[in-house]
């Protein structure tokens, strides 16, 4: 066994979370440190959560000597910036405080720092500018260190770009022409893992590794069109017919996930995304493979050569149609509540006046509920309390229903059906109450 401590920071991520699981198999001892981690991903008393990104230098140093850690690999990242997420912070400020705390910890560590390719003359958002400022401390720092610019990501879990992929295969849907022409070339997660693997075994003094910086990908040149073509033989969709969406349909999505950004959501169609798509994924591994012995997975192979599970299937096809239901849930508890409020206001309070309520309840009830009904649409909205707003959403239509069942029964029986329809609202809540977590 092999007795060599590794952290992992961002060990609930895509990439963080299949290497700590790997390399424990592999007979290393690993850390996996992440701000929050689910229930699924806590296997182990070394799976640890920690507000990573407000650990000082001096707290960084003590928890690199309280694990006697030999091996940082740094996962972290955020692709655009909104609430909770700073690509500056994250990529940046974090690693220099990082390597501040490695230097001073008076161990021999080696940092492994998971980067993007390309080059940086082409970078144009703050999520590429500021992972390339960060490779620039590490290669400053003279730390003992491997720079990891790993193409596509292929893993068994799906997540951000990789699902949104998974997604299009799944449907008869194309980019436009110039996006799937775009470079994209791929990289197997397991690939990631042996390298860290094999780095993380290397003799600390080996000239070889000690200030290295490589592209793990594919060597063969592919394009986005050629991934999601690999991905549409595994869901069996490869011989739909399809079209492409126009590039002002892009730009629109991608405008749009940035509102959904700025509430708390992480689509994975957001600006940045849509200007690293069109950018492309390419790069030159040779030296990586030279360096490694490391053969790369074909695409088939990361994919895998047997047709997709019905729960990945199942997966593809919703993960689009996820963003629909919270948006048109928002959309009915604040119209609905609008409208009852500011446009049939009468209308809306007529109802209990002709059903003998009170006079003095009338208005009372009727602008309480309304405002009720966008206060929840409101929660929904956000990210943080969409949760709170759904269960909310759900026991507020119960009650409607309960109510008008004892207080205005044949309201059941009017010809538009509001209260019938009421029913399947509660399931839609409740698809999109078992739909939120991302991980």
């Amino acid at each position: 066994m092999n007795q060599r401590t590794i952290l992992v920071l961002g060990a609930s991520g895509l990439i963080g979370r299949f290497v700590t699981d790997d390399l424990r198999t592999r007979g290393f001892r690993v850390v996996g440190l992440a701000r929050s981690l689910s229930s699924a991903q806590t296997m182990s008393a070394l799976d640890i959560e920690l507000p990573i990104l407000s650990l000082d230098a001096a707290a960084l140093t003590r928890l690199l000597s309280e694990h006697a850690v030999d091996v940082v690999v740094n996962c972290l990242g955020v692709l655009q910036d909104g609430p909770g997420s700073d690509t500056n912070a994250v990529h940046r400020d974090f690693v220099a405080r990082l390597l501040q705390a490695v230097a001073g910890s008076g161990r021999a560590i080696r940092l492994v720092h998971i980067s993007i390719p390309g080059i940086s003359e082409a970078d144009r958002t703050a999520f590429a500018t500021t992972k390339r400022a960060a490779e620039r401390l590490i290669a400053a720092s003279h730390i003992p260190h491997a720079i990891l610019r790993p193409g596509f990501v292929v893993a068994p879990s799906a997540y951000g770009g990789s699902a949104m992929l998974r997604a299009l295969a799944a449907f008869p849907l194309d980019l436009p022409d110039k996006e799937m022409a775009a470079p994209f070339q791929p990289v197997a997660v397991e690939d990631i893992s042996a390298t860290i693997a094999w780095l993380a075994a290397r003799d600390f003094d080996d000239a070889s590794v000690k200030a290295a910086s490589w592209d793990l990908m594919q060597p063969e040149p592919i394009t986005m069109a050629g991934v999601i073509k690999q991905f549409r033989l595994a869901f069996g969709t490869a011989g739909w017919p399809r079209f492409a969406m126009p590039s002002l349909m892009l730009d629109l999505g991608a405008k749009i996930g940035d509102l959904a950004n700025s509430l708390g959501w992480m689509p994975p169609m957001r600006s940045t995304a849509i200007a690293e798509l069109r950018r492309g994924v390419s790069g030159d591994p040779a030296a990586w493979i030279a360096a490694t012995g490391i053969a790369p997975k074909t695409l088939m192979d990361a994919i895998g050569r047997h047709p997709a599970a019905i729960q990945d299937k199942w997966f593809a096809r919703l993960f689009l149609t996820k963003a629909l239901i919270v948006a048109s849930l928002v959309a009915f508890w604040l119209v609905s509540g609008f409208i009852a409020l500011f446009v049939s206001y009468r209308a809306a309070a007529g109802i209990l006046s002709a059903h003998n309520f009170p006079p003095a309840l009338v208005d009372p009830i009727t602008i309480g509920t309304s405002l009720m009904d966008m206060s929840i649409g409101v929660l929904i909205a956000f990210r943080r309390t969409a949760a709170i707003g759904l269960v909310a959403g759900i026991v507020a239509s119960l009650g409607y229903m309960v109510g008008a069942a004892i207080l205005t029964p044949d309201l059941w029986i009017e010809p538009l059906g509001a209260l019938v329809k009421t029913g399947p609202a509660i399931v839609l809540m409740l698809v999109a109450l078992l739909m939120l977590d991302n991980r």
